[in-house]
């Protein structure tokens, strides 16, 4: 479910911290649900257990997942929304990601738009609810 790219500049701890929010946006996590133990999810992706951690922590900091000591980490009954501000800055950073690969890969805007439009389809019903654009909080 979750995948990090350790060629990828992005630090491994922020790539799961994205991950595991994208994993929620898309519905694939619920409210209340578990994730993965810091020592299962390390095991899985090969890394260092506290760069799993410290993912997790700021996590919880951001009130996205609750730790329920003796229990384990689940995610928040109501995840904080993202700021509309924050949710374009990081559309726009995977978006710049997407064109240099695409502009390494000798793809041009037609056939980058076209792949991005067949990504977003296959996505199905996974779209966020419309909340009119604000999302802050």
């Amino acid at each position: 479910m979750l995948r990090i790219d350790p060629t990828d500049s992005v630090p491994i701890w922020k790539q799961i911290e994205e991950g595991v929010e994208r994993l929620i946006a898309t519905g694939i996590l619920g409210p209340n649900d578990a994730v993965a133990s810091v020592r299962e999810l390390s095991r899985e992706l090969r890394v260092n257990p506290m760069t799993v951690s410290k993912a997790y922590r700021r996590l919880a900091d951001a009130g996205v997942l609750i730790v329920r000591r003796g229990e384990g980490t689940y995610v928040a009954s109501q995840p904080p929304r993202m700021a509309s501000e924050e949710r374009r800055r990081q559309l726009l950073v995977s978006a710049r990601r997407f064109v240099a690969l695409a502009k390494t890969l000798n793809g041009d805007r037609q056939e980058s738009l076209e792949v991005l439009s067949q990504a977003w389809d296959d996505m199905g019903d996974l779209e966020p609810p419309d909340d009119g654009g604000t999302r802050d909080g």
